[in-house]
């Protein structure tokens, strides 16, 4: 996030922190990892977030609108979990494609 302005970073942490407690209330929460030049967020699924099955729809229906909303210029929200850093070929759900 180095090319990123401070500007658009607290944005998005006080969007983030819009639906922090909802996430909370289910055990889960998030974790800013990066903002991509063409203004992909990746954030890290903590908590029960990472394990939940329905991570993926709360991800895309709960996180990306509201950070949307907040920040019209996001283009989407992805979620890069453990694994990921771990082994970059991982296969999460939201890259499956059925």
């Amino acid at each position: 996030m180095s090319n990123t302005s401070p500007e658009l970073i607290e944005k998005i942490e006080g969007a983030l922190d819009q639906i922090r407690p909802y996430l909370e209330a289910d055990g889960g929460n998030v974790a800013l990892l990066e903002i991509t030049d063409d203004m992909v967020v990746k954030l890290k699924l903590l908590g029960a977030c990472g394990s939940c099955p329905m991570s993926i729809m709360t991800l895309k229906a709960g996180v990306e609108q509201a950070l949307k909303r907040a920040v019209p210029e996001i283009q989407s929200v992805e979620a890069v979990n453990i694994t990921d850093m771990d082994d970059p070929n991982a296969v999460l759900p939201e890259r499956m494609r059925g």
